[in-house]
This record gives structure tokens, C-alpha cells and sequence, in this order.
């Protein structure tokens, strides 16, 4: 009697089962995404510049014209005074003698604060430096064009706060306002954490002890 053959089907041994590869071990983990930056804040701060920089004119401009030779203006019940005086010195009467190095670092903060202004992303980082570059500006611009000369014109202050002719806080004008309250605000920021790039240094910390971990 004769036995016909078994098929390969059937005398094949089976085959081992491999397990399909997980996708752990086939693709790295993707890095996590950073966040988007913000915006830019380029516009922002020669918005606020340009902006003071106009009031600072034409309040100087107004000052010259309507109070050159007379007595000091009592407003806000004597909180405020308004007279004319021209300062050769810094905001505040500060440094006087020394107008033509005052003129020159003017034009350095000028120069920083539109070279740091590419790099800008905080609102307020760029509102502060708006405000000090305003005065910036303000300033420069009487001592390039008013007398007694360029580099050495003298400033148009006309506030004198609490009493005249400066006796309660020294006379000043809007530029030393707006470098004052711009200073002021950077300041604040930079002891809050926040920078310039719309970030913050406690994130920045968080992040680096996140990564070492």
C-alpha cells in the first residue's frame, strides 16, 4: 500500500512568533516644542518715543514763547509751578557745566536702545525704554539746537513742583519725567524676572532644572 506524500503545509515546522516592535524602539521620542515667542515690540517702543518726544517740543516750545522774562505760574493750588529756566546740567539740574559730555552720552542711549529694540519682545521692557529714549531725544535736541551752540545748547526746564523757582524739588521738564519713569520701570521689571525677550529667569530656571533632572 502505498502512502502518498505530505504536504509542505504540513510537514513544515511553524514558524516562531515575533513580536511586532513597539514605538519606543523603533523612533526616538520627538524633543518637546518650545513655546512660541511673542511678537515683536520694534514698533512699540518708537511709538512711545515718538510720541513724548512731541509733547517735550511743544510743551518747550509753548514755555519759550509764553514765559520767557515773567514770574512764576501758580497752578494745581501750588502743587505746581511754571517757569522758565536753562539748564546747561542734567534732568534736574544735575552735572551742569559738562553739557557737550551730557550731549554725547544722549547720543550713546540713543543708539543702545534702537540697537536693543530688534531684540524686543516684552510689552513693557519696550515701553520703559520708549520713555527713555523720549527723553533721551528731548534733551539732545536742546543741546544740538539751542543756544549757545551745538553740543552746548542749554535744556528748556519749566516745572518746579511744591514751590517756585525750585526751593521744594528741582525744576525739571517732560524728557526728565519720562526718563525718570522709563528708568524706574526697567528697573522694576528686571527685579521681577522679567527680560527683555518676553521671558522670564524663573522660567529659564525652572527649565535648566528640569533638563538636568
Amino acid at each position: 500500500m502505498s502512502t502518498e506524500p505530505e504536504s509542505p503545509s504540513e510537514t513544515a515546522a511553524p514558524e516562531p512568533e515575533v513580536d511586532a516592535p513597539q514605538p519606543s524602539e523603533t523612533a526616538e521620542q520627538a524633543p518637546p516644542s518650545e513655546p512660541a515667542l511673542p511678537q515683536r515690540r520694534v514698533g512699540l517702543v518708537f511709538l512711545f518715543a515718538a510720541l513724548l518726544w512731541a509733547v517735550d517740543l511743544l510743551t518747550k516750545s509753548l514755555v519759550v514763547a509764553n514765559l520767557e522774562g515773567r514770574e512764576p505760574v501758580k497752578i494745581l493750588g501750588g502743587l505746581i509751578y511754571l517757569q522758565l529756566i536753562r539748564n546747561p546740567g542734567a534732568a534736574f539740574s544735575m552735572a551742569t557745566g559738562l553739557t557737550w559730555v551730557l550731549a554725547l552720552v544722549a547720543i550713546a542711549v540713543v543708539v543702545a536702545i534702537v540697537w536693543l529694540s530688534r531684540r524686543l519682545r516684552s510689552v513693557g521692557w519696550a515701553i520703559g525704554l520708549g520713555l527713555v529714549l523720549a527723553g533721551a531725544l528731548g534733551n539732545l535736541t536742546d543741546r544740538v539746537f539751542r543756544a549757545p551752540g551745538p553740543l552746548q545748547g542749554h535744556v528748556v526746564d519749566f516745572i518746579s513742583a511744591f514751590a517756585p523757582n525750585g526751593e521744594g524739588w528741582a525744576i525739571f521738564n517732560i524728557a526728565d519725567s519720562a526718563i525718570c519713569v522709563g528708568g524706574v520701570l526697567i528697573v522694576l521689571l528686571s527685579l521681577l524676572g522679567k527680560d527683555y525677550d518676553g521671558t522670564s529667569t524663573k522660567d529659564k530656571k525652572k527649565t535648566q532644572t528640569g533638563a538636568s533632572q
